[in-house]
């Protein structure tokens, strides 16, 4: 919609109001506003997208101007609502405890274009969404603009379930801003499943779009459209993925959340209580994405592997995304986008196989190039700072049973041999650590993963690494009877490594220099026995 289309939308707006409140809204530009709000016995006020108010003058809201608007639009409906015909514009009533209406929230609609474009290489992929999302934060404008882009673009067949007109206006026309799709208007709230099921067996639709799931009712019928083959498209009461798995009467959408008494041996193994918290079953919509803001959206592409992640309490991070950015790579060669979805495959296949078992073992088997590590009296801050600055596709795992690769502190391997004897009946490799210093940790996830000397060319070789050679190589010269060796300057965190090195050959280092010339010296001879 142009701006002349919002601003004629805009006067159908204008004209339904008193007189006086014309007049005080002329110094304002409303192309910003979000709502107009009228409150008996109060000024109105004028809410704008960023958070800022205006009040209009000194003239206080009177029974005589709300009933004004009332009576020249649409009766509410149970929830309170109405709109004006061929409008986005919604009205909505406060009332008192006897039902006079004492309060109206002008709701300004507007259509909006362009906020979906960040997300548009996801739409494309015919899986069903789930938006989540504080009010106002804009999920409907994103339901709208999905709708006329499927149906106008796709050629798909789309309807738009529409609760109290909200997604395509009042009237009986729908409001073009949905494009090619249909609408079947809900009269009530409460009838919003019906039409949902209703949608499915009567008018073969390939796509339906529902606004705010609120109910468990809607939540079954929601996945009776999925289970039928239909692609879904909607929102849902929640902020963020993690409040929705807590949400009982919600949780469905994303797989259900069930309590499991885990036996000894199996919560041993896992590391964990005996009453766990696991997924039911596959969820509902294959995709979420949360709405941070209005620019920002943070898109969970797995939806049946994010929830298992947040039962166990494992670390998630969605993939984040701005709105004003378009992330479908077009200058893909056609080799790299067969890669891409060989890849695709090999994960979707896995993920089917983890349909209803949280082991990751067999996902890890499937996606190449990822490792996951179970460690034994091994320090996991240092073990997470090796795989960052390596830059390696490898995490930590709580679960000895959907390990790749075993590391365990030598001096402890006494105390860990039910552990050693599990990773032997898995048959997975055992690396061992003679300390928990960086160097030495680093040294054996280097030989666990196969990484050569010959790769340091491939990111396994950076700053760190050439500086601890260069220790290595002013020890051997210390050890040969030098009496000091200045090393090259470094920054703070490797003349950290390069200090420990140092100590484990039972030398004596320290730092000199300032700034950016701060570096290490290594002394031994007489200059080591002066410092002893």
């Amino acid at each position: 919609m142009d701006k002349i289309q919002f601003h004629n939308d805009l006067r159908r707006l204008i004209e339904i109001l008193p007189p006086k409140i014309i007049e005080a809204l002329r110094p304002y530009n409303l192309d910003d506003a979000i709502e107009l709000v009228l409150d008996l016995g109060r000024v109105g006020e004028v809410r704008y997208s960023d958070g800022k108010t205006d009040y209009l003058g000194e003239n206080y809201v009177t029974d005589e101007d709300i009933e004004y608007i009332t009576s020249r639009i649409q009766p509410f409906t149970s929830d309170n609502r109405s709109g004006i015909p061929g409008t986005l514009h919604r009205i909505s009533a406060i009332r008192n405890r006897q039902g006079k209406v004492v309060g109206l929230t002008c709701r300004i609609g507007r259509v909006v274009t362009g906020t979906i474009a960040c997300i548009k290489d996801i739409v494309l992929q015919n899986k069903s969404i789930l938006f989540l999302g504080r009010p106002g934060v804009g999920k409907t404008t994103k339901l709208r603009e999905i709708s006329r882009l499927v149906a106008n673009d796709l050629g798909k067949r789309v309807v738009v379930v529409d609760t109290s007109n909200e997604i395509a206006g009042d009237g009986d026309t729908p409001h073009p801003a949905i494009g090619r799709a249909r609408r079947m208007q809900v009269t009530q709230p409460i009838y919003q499943k019906d039409i949902m099921i209703e949608a499915v067996e009567n008018h073969t639709p390939e796509v339906i779009v529902v606004d705010e799931i609120g109910t468990e009712e809607e939540a079954q019928a929601a996945r009776t459209i999925a289970e039928r083959g239909v692609m879904l498209i909607a929102t849902a009461h929640g902020n963020t993925l993690d409040n929705l798995i807590k949400n009982p009467i919600l949780s469905d959408l994303v797989g259900g959340v069930s309590s499991v008494t885990l036996g000894d041996d199996e919560a041993k193994r896992r590391g964990c209580q005996k009453t766990v918290l696991e997924r039911e079953k596959q969820p509902t919509f294959d995709i979420v994405i949360e709405i941070i803001d209005r620019n920002t959206l943070a898109v969970y592409k797995n939806t049946a592997e994010a929830v298992d992640y947040i039962l166990r309490g494992w670390p998630i991070r969605p993939e984040i995304r701005k709105v004003d950015q378009v992330y479908d790579d077009k200058t893909k060669t056609d080799d790299a986008i067969a890669q891409q979805k060989i890849k695709e495959e090999e994960e979707a296949l896995a993920s089917q196989k983890l349909k209803f078992s949280f082991s990751r073992q067999e996902y890890v088997k499937q996606v190449k190039d990822f490792k996951k590590i179970y460690i034994y009296a091994v320090s996991r801050t240092v073990l997470d700072k090796v795989l960052e600055r390596l830059n390696l596709q490898a995490e930590i795992t709580r679960n000895i049973e959907e390990a790749d690769i075993v590391i365990v502190h030598k001096a402890f391997a006494k105390g860990g041999t039910k552990i050693l004897s599990i990773a032997n009946d898995y048959k997975l490799p055992i690396y061992y650590v003679r300390s928990n210093s960086m160097s030495q940790v680093q040294k054996v996830v280097k030989e666990a993963l196969h990484i050569k000397d010959s790769e340091t060319l491939q990111g396994y070789y950076d700053d760190a690494e050439r500086a601890l050679d260069e220790a290595k190589a002013a020890i051997q010269k210390i050890l040969e009877g030098a009496d000091n060796v200045e090393l090259h300057p470094q920054n703070q965190q490797i003349r950290k490594l390069q200090h420990e090195l140092v100590e484990q050959h039972n030398l004596s280092s320290e730092s000199i220099g300032e700034g950016t010339e701060r570096r290490l010296r290594i002394v031994g001879g007489s200059d080591f026995k002066n410092a002893g």
